[in-house]
């Protein structure tokens, strides 16, 4: 296993107010689900900017494979942002020919087979399709790159069982096994079974990193019922 990502003595603070990320020390290693778990207002949309180049750190430093984000390390990474980013004017296809352009890792005929399984019409405009198969289609596009890190923030949030079972099965039959998926969401019962490792955050730090199985084996229960006496929620 090789290391991914590294955030040291990471901080982040917005104007005058305190850190919304304190003092952050963070590993995550190739070959992993991880879930990114923490209560509203804990920072982990806010460690995904920084991590995705979108925020910068007020100190300390996050590392893609040993480098500050950066045009280049943009091909590592395949960012599912929790608020859809695809113009409502476009068709599907018009957005598969986009990604095709400007990832060179994307595979369009993954895509494409996705795509073809759900029914999803390619000349359909973004805005006629439903909340649920916009879901589907962002995802589609995401798991569609040959990428080294899949971090996707609230994927299965306000979609349907269905649709959320469906987008669990895509995360884990389109992705590299060398690969690792960085899940944050609220619904952990709906993933854990899948995840190999959690991230508990609170108040901009990291309380708890280990294997999901060893919340099981220690304390004899999921690790949605942990979370909840963990953070009285």
């Amino acid at each position: 296993m090789s290391v991914l990502i590294e955030c040291r003595n990471l901080t982040k603070c917005y104007q005058n107010n305190g850190p919304v990320i304190d003092n952050l020390n963070l590993t995550i290693e190739s070959g992993h689900i991880i879930g990114l778990l923490g209560p509203n207002g804990s920072g982990k949309t806010t460690i995904i900017k920084m991590i995705n180049g979108l925020l910068r750190p007020t100190r300390g430093e996050v590392l893609i494979e040993g480098q500050a984000p950066n045009p280049s390390t943009k091909a590592i990474i395949s960012y599912l942002p929790e608020r859809t980013y695809l113009e409502a004017q476009k068709t599907v296809a018009d957005i598969i020919d986009f990604f095709s352009d400007f990832y060179s890792d994307f595979r369009p005929e993954r895509a494409k087979a996705m795509l073809s399984a759900l029914k999803i019409d390619e000349k359909a405009l973004l805005k006629t399709l439903s909340k649920g198969t916009k879901e589907k289609v962002q995802l589609i596009l995401v798991m569609s790159r040959e990428a080294k890190l899949y971090i996707l923030d609230e994927p299965i949030a306000g979609v349907d069982p269905a649709t959320r079972d469906y987008i669990i099965r895509t995360i884990i039959n389109n992705y590299d096994k060398e690969a690792s998926v960085l899940i944050c969401t609220h619904l952990i019962s709906d993933i854990e079974e899948v995840l190999d490792d959690v991230i508990f955050l609170k108040d901009g730090q990291v309380t708890l990193h280990c294997p999901a199985a060893e919340i099981r084996e220690k304390y004899g229960v999921t690790v949605d019922k942990y979370f909840r006496e963990v953070f009285a929620c």
